[in-house]
């Protein structure tokens, strides 16, 4: 029997690859900011903008019953059980000042499970994929996590929100990881970090403010790489935290970070 999960698995590589195509070569030389979301520096562009509208277009043309959770706005329910999540430029800022750090994620929920995930980075030449139960691939490459390493062997990734006293509270969290694991790194699209994790250039992953446009695909392919995921303890990846490393490394990453209030929102100290 046909996995219903690989039609909907070819529908997000083309829309992800169609929109990562339109945002590389149709990046304009004068690119600016067209909003602002939680602050001055919090930007969207009109490539934004334009990537999700040729997606969200791509899949309804295609799958009209279906719904859509987008970053840039789009919000529908869909009668299918099928809703896609969708961050068009993951790494906007990176995209803004020419830096390669950026793609395109797709998720796709089945009755609120999430069973596909794609995300493409142009820059790199790569996409990285996943079908719940099927495992998960760089292109067409069988893909796995490190062997956790110690904590103090780890390669951690995070990232930091727009918002001053977030961004405050999430470097001092990170000043009391660092001296913990072998070094942190930030690259600006969770997406990419968390796909990172699941080919094992990086061990682990940890950010407080994600939404599930940032998260929900990658999550999906570091998870059937071999990752853990989740948030704070028993609690699943969200926007108060989300953390994937091997097991092994996942539990105690987890434990510094509920310690240090890693979930907590320093805007709200």
């Amino acid at each position: 029997m046909t996995d219903p999960n690989t039609g909907l698995l070819a529908l997000a590589l083309e829309a992800a690859r169609r929109a990562g195509d339109f945002l590389r070569d149709g990046r304009p030389a004068d690119l600016a900011v067209a909003a602002t979301k939680t602050s001055a520096i919090d930007v969207v562009t009109e490539m934004d903008i334009a990537s999700e509208k040729m997606i969200t277009g791509f899949l309804a043309d295609r799958r009209p019953e279906d719904g859509f959770l987008g970053e840039e706005g789009a919000s529908t329910e869909g009668t299918s059980g099928v809703r896609w999540i969708i961050d068009p430029l993951d790494g906007t800022v990176n995209y803004l000042y020419g830096r390669p750090a950026w793609a395109v994620s797709i998720a796709a929920e089945r009755d609120g499970v999430t069973v596909v995930g794609v995300v493409h980075a142009p820059m790199r030449g790569e996409t990285c994929q996943a079908v719940l139960g099927g495992g998960a691939h760089l292109d067409d490459t069988p893909i796995q996590v490190n062997t956790a390493p110690s904590l103090d062997r780890a390669l951690v990734g995070t990232g930091f929100g727009y918002l001053a006293g977030r961004k405050a509270h999430q470097a001092a969290v990170a000043a009391r990881i660092i001296p913990e694991v072998r070094d942190i790194r930030r690259g600006g699209s969770a997406a990419i970090d968390l796909c990172d994790v699941a080919t094992g250039r990086l061990d682990a992953y940890y950010e407080r403010g994600l939404n599930p446009w940032d998260y929900a695909a990658g999550e999906l392919i570091a998870r059937e790489a071999g990752a853990l995921t989740g948030g704070r303890p028993g609690a699943p990846a969200s926007t108060e935290l989300t953390v994937a490393a091997p097991p092994g490394l996942f539990e105690p990453l987890q434990e510094r970070l509920e310690e240090y209030g890693a979930w907590h929102d320093g805007t709200l100290a």
